[in-house]
């Protein structure tokens, strides 16, 4: 089916370029991708995943992560592996 319709949205620049920076690794342009989503929307007649509200303990946990507070980090997957091999 030729592609004749246009598609804008308006979204944040930083959820823009973090997502175009895991499509290019992907190799999938931001175009495909946003069709690609369509098409499971079509495919699926609703929303391709769950859409839940957080309960409050979620929705504090989302912020603190999102402003990098209360992180665990390691210097690997090995080491984030033996530790939760413990």
């Amino acid at each position: 089916m030729p592609k004749s319709a246009i598609v804008q949205a308006r979204i944040d620049a930083q959820t823009k370029s973090r997502a175009k920076e895991i499509l290019d690794r992907l190799n999938i342009s931001l175009s495909k991708a946003i069709s690609l989503y369509l098409r499971q929307i079509v495919y699926c007649r609703g929303i391709p995943f769950r859409i839940r509200i957080p309960n409050k303990l979620t929705a504090e946990t989302l912020s603190k992560s999102e402003q990098g507070r209360g992180l665990h980090k390691v210097s690997n997957a090995d080491e984030l592996l033996a530790e939760l091999d413990d």
